[in-house]
């Protein structure tokens, strides 16, 4: 018997109606325990029911007044709290152990008791089962839904293939579609019963569908469960399930599948491609149940190599920074103003990849931020570099993403930047997406004043990509406001686009902000720009992003117009 249960003296409670076979029992018993003694069934009960958290087992005779063994073990049972004691039957009746068995009962020992050692083995032996069970019980399941949690879970999945290897088995990832609104919205409690509404929904589901579940991460459910011909209809009876216990505001689930079909994979990498599966289709709201394929499965290798190979890119200069010229139109012609620093990825193998390809996937597992770093500390060391050749500052634009915002170090890597460069931090600006902004405000507002506590200048990027606000301007800390190329793309088109630019150039000069306008192509949107104010634009009608060295000419066109 462990430490612990000695340590607690855990209770036994003895039942027997005849006083030489308690005593007897007793004596065995208390050198290890705690003993408690009951005449019949009907004063058992009344014990167990006042001590149910301390009493760790049951000796029970059968025969006895009052109530016998039997009727309390079927009152036992219909009770959860005392249905979890275990119960040792005593009895000289083979016959009975069948029945008892069937009732609830763990054990038995053979009237007339002759060996004491064997007794207080199989109590100890029974106790000690029965507490590892109760703390394996306390920590399976996840404490707000009832589900288990994904560790415990991953194991049964395991455990259940071992012995059942040949069943059909299929795994879901479903998702609660922007969630973090519902607690931003309603608050933490309202978001709560949101968690636990999806939980009792899945598990009444998964019942009738021999299932198991659990909840992830926040907002994410992992569902193991036989092979559905319909997942369609499967979502859509969920749904309709929430829609009928949450009337306040609309709950959109989503649901991604991976097929028992490719299940050479260990059950965490299931659970991943049916995530992956999941978020292919965020905010696609045509769309709510996504499968897992080939096409899918030969992006997620593409993408595990991207993962993979970022660190020899970094250190082999396959990441090259590019430099787009930034213009002020504020004057007769457009001058150059400043630069931003853009990635770009020349694989040896693969060639040119897209930003658009490996920026959102770094994003997601956090690689982002040794990218970040680099391409931050090239942009330093080029503005330098300039500054030393030509003898002018040309100021450079560098992203921060999200996940840099939540780096403790993140200050003290940038002042490291522009110590190590000698550069100030007029010509090192920073470049934060409005996203950011959305997703969590006060943190990132936070993170952003201390930023221009010290000194540099904040440009709120990509304002308009599909997020925006207008009256959110008043309570940011920015400097200059970018302008989305999709609001810019077709103001020379459509006169409502024009009235949406010429609101917000309006707003953002009332408060003193510098606006940047992305993505221009054509002399009509130009021309739009300059005559409804704005101050600095940006796109390929200009200049498209170039190495360092194709930057120069540039440069030397600002150091003509200056002589």
């Amino acid at each position: 018997m462990n430490q612990f249960v000695e340590t607690m003296r855990r209770q036994v409670l003895v039942v027997d109606d005849e006083p030489v076979n308690r005593q007897m029992l007793g004596l065995v018993l208390e050198t290890n325990y705690e003993v408690l003694y009951a005449e019949n069934g009907l004063e058992a009960l009344t014990l167990l029911r006042e001590h149910s958290e301390t009493i760790a087992l049951i000796m029970l005779d059968l025969l006895m007044p009052e109530m016998d063994g039997y009727e309390f073990l079927k009152i036992r049972q219909q009770e959860e709290k005392l249905r979890l004691i275990p119960v040792i039957v005593l009895t000289s009746e083979k016959e009975s152990e069948l029945k008892t068995l069937k009732l609830g009962a763990s054990d038995f020992l053979k009237k007339p008791y002759d060996m004491p050692e064997i007794i207080l083995a199989r109590a100890d032996r029974l106790v000690e089962l029965t507490e590892n069970r109760r703390v394996i019980r306390s920590t399976e399941r996840e404490s707000l839904t009832g589900l288990y949690t994904k560790q415990y879970f991953f194991e049964y999945v395991k455990q259940r293939e071992l012995y059942y290897p040949d069943r059909q088995m299929d795994v879901c990832a479903l998702n609660i579609e922007k969630f973090h609104l519902v607690n931003d919205v309603f608050g933490r409690e309202f978001g709560d019963r949101i968690l636990k509404t999806v939980a009792d929904v899945v598990r009444a589901y998964l019942k009738e569908h021999e299932g198991i579940a659990c909840r992830s991460d926040a907002d994410w459910y992992y569902l193991y469960m036989g092979h559905v011909d319909d997942y369609g209809k499967m979502l859509s009876l969920l749904q309709r399930q929430m829609d009928e216990q949450v009337s306040e505001l609309p709950i959109r689930l989503r649901l991604g599948v991976f097929s028992d079909r490719m299940s050479a994979l260990d059950i965490e990498r299931r659970c991943d491609q049916a995530k992956n599966a999941c978020d292919s289709i965020r905010d696609v709201y045509t769309q709510p149940v996504a499968l897992y394929d080939a096409k899918m499965h030969e992006a997620s290798i593409f993408s595990m190599r991207l993962i993979n190979e970022v660190e020899a890119a970094i250190e082999e200069g396959q990441l090259q920074v590019f430099y787009q010229p930034k213009f002020d139109v504020t004057g007769g012609k457009p001058v150059l103003k400043s630069a931003e620093a853009l990635v770009r990825w020349k694989h040896p193998e693969l060639g040119m990849i897209s930003p658009g390809v490996f920026i959102p996937l770094f994003e997601k597992n956090g690689l982002i931020q040794k990218v970040d770093f680099y391409v931050w500390r090239k942009a330093g060391e080029q503005v330098r570099a300039w500054k030393e050749r030509y003898g002018v500052s040309i100021p450079v634009s560098v992203n921060i993403s999200r996940v840099d915002l939540y780096d403790p170090l993140l200050e003290t890597k940038l002042t490291g930047i522009l110590d190590e460069y000698s550069l100030t931090s007029d010509e090192y600006y920073l470049e934060v997406t409005e996203s950011a902004y959305v997703e969590d405000p006060l943190h990132i507002v936070e993170e952003v004043t201390k930023l221009r506590q010290l000194g540099f200048k904040i440009e709120m990027d990509d304002f308009g990509s599909g997020y925006s606000s207008l009256n959110m301007l008043t309570s940011l800390p920015v400097d200059v406001l970018k302008l989305d190329m999709k609001l810019v793309s077709d103001i020379h088109t459509d006169p409502k686009a024009l009235h949406i630019v010429e609101a917000v150039l309006d707003i953002a000069h009332f408060m003193s902000l510098t606006v940047v306008a992305e993505g221009v192509e054509k002399k009509e949107q130009y021309e739009l720009l300059r005559s409804c104010g704005c101050e600095i634009v940006q796109g390929w009608y200009f200049a498209k992003p170039v190495p360092a060295e194709e930057f120069v000419p540039y440069i030397e066109e600002l150091l003509d117009r200056k002589e």
